[in-house]
Formats: structure tokens, C-alpha cells, sequence
């Protein structure tokens, strides 16, 4: 027996239980046959592809992105450089 968080006593020996260890064992236990671990694994491969191809469309945007804040830069240092130019222009008129 042990004592838990809120003060009860459970008479069970492990306190921490592992929700996909426990959801495996359900589906080896109740499976079976081969045709839940072939759903399974297909499961997993179209998992897969859809975080695949999320991730190729998230690299594209980065990349997109990237080009975008590299012409703002340029533009940036273009205005600034146009503004010393007018600064010292006006200061060396007075």
C-alpha cells in the first residue's frame, strides 16, 4: 500500500503508469492477428507522410520568408544610406 497525493491509500504496488505502454499492451492483448499491426503501421506511415509534407511546406515558407527579409534589409540600408547622404548634405551647407 502506498499513500498518493491527495491522501488516499491504493493498494496498488506502481504509482506511475505510462499511457501508451499501457494503450500497446491493450492493442498487442486484444489483437491478435496481423491485420492490427498492419493497420497500425499504416497508420504510422500516413502519419508520417502528412508530417512530411507539412514539413516540406513549412521549409518552403522559411525560404520565402527568408528572401523577403533579405530585400527589406537591402532596402533598409539603401533608405539609411540615402538619409546620411541627406544628413550630411544639410551639415555641410551650414
Amino acid at each position: 500500500m502506498w499513500v498518493n497525493s491527495s491522501g488516499r491509500v491504493s493498494k496498488r504496488r506502481h504509482g506511475v503508469r505510462v499511457r501508451r505502454l499501457d494503450r500497446l499492451r491493450r492493442l498487442r492483448k486484444g489483437a491478435g492477428t496481423k491485420k492490427m499491426a498492419v493497420g497500425i503501421k499504416t497508420d504510422m506511415k500516413m502519419k508520417n507522410l502528412k508530417l512530411y509534407v507539412e514539413n516540406q511546406i513549412i521549409g518552403e515558407e522559411n525560404e520565402r520568408l527568408r528572401n523577403k527579409a533579405l530585400l527589406l534589409h537591402r532596402e533598409n540600408q539603401t533608405l539609411l544610406a540615402q538619409l546620411q547622404k541627406k544628413f550630411s548634405h544639410t551639415q555641410n551647407q551650414f
